[in-house]
């Protein structure tokens, strides 16, 4: 989300290009006070964190077609994943697997506007003529990541998903809910995960996850 804001931009807030007084803010703004509270506590058990910034696109285009494919190994690096729900890293990507026609780009890092052009304008280019479609949705969502010894205890509290990991680990990923919210999960080790949930549902989504973690915390 874009919003004018007055003195130094907290931790949740970063600026803008050359913009003064323009930010670019995360949608946990409001629940910046609970994640501090949360982080100065949190034990080897389970911790969350927001990584908020990242690039987010969705793709849409046909793996059957050699222009689309092309396209996609010039800017990131590897091939789409057609296996359900997978992942391709390269290039300092990750390209989720959502449906026969569709992944979820996300960055590795925030991105450095002085570097590079946006995700979302290197793939439109290179998608020129190409019959795919290229959407940035990083203002609509963000990323948590998760970890700790009883993180899949957490999960189980209000995810309906086999998280044992030799059925769910590193190299999948996979759309599902969190209690009311919808979210796209990604294992990244034996006991952390990355979490891509919507802007409209990121408050409430950190607050019941801390609440239900807060009985296996100790």
């Amino acid at each position: 989300m874009w919003n004018e804001t007055r003195g130094t931009p907290s931790v949740v807030e970063r600026a803008v290009g050359q913009q003064t007084g323009v930010w670019q803010e995360s949608p946990l703004v409001g629940a910046d006070a609970l994640l501090k509270k949360h982080q100065a506590t949190a034990s080897a058990a389970f911790r969350l964190n927001e990584r908020p910034f990242l690039e987010l696109v969705n793709v849409r285009g046909d793996t059957r077609d050699a222009a689309f494919v092309q396209a996609v190994e010039s800017v990131l690096g590897g091939r789409a994943p057609e296996k359900p729900n997978t992942i391709v890293q390269g290039n300092g990507y990750d390209m989720l697997w959502l449906g026969p026609d569709e992944w979820l780009v996300r960055s590795a890092a925030a991105h450095d506007a002085s570097r590079s052009a946006p995700l979302q304008a290197r793939l439109g280019a290179a998608f020129v003529g190409v019959f795919a479609s290229v959407v940035d949705i990083g203002s609509g969502y963000t990323v948590l990541d998760i970890s700790g010894t009883r993180t899949r205890e957490v999960l189980a509290r209000g995810c309906p998903l086999d998280l044992h990991p030799k059925l769910f680990g590193v190299g999948q990923c996979a759309q599902s809910h969190y209690f009311k919210a919808s979210m796209t999960l990604v294992p990244t080790g034996a006991d952390s995960f990355d979490i891509v949930v919507r802007r409209s549902f990121a408050d409430y989504f950190v607050k019941i996850m801390l609440d239900a973690a807060e009985p296996l915390m100790s």
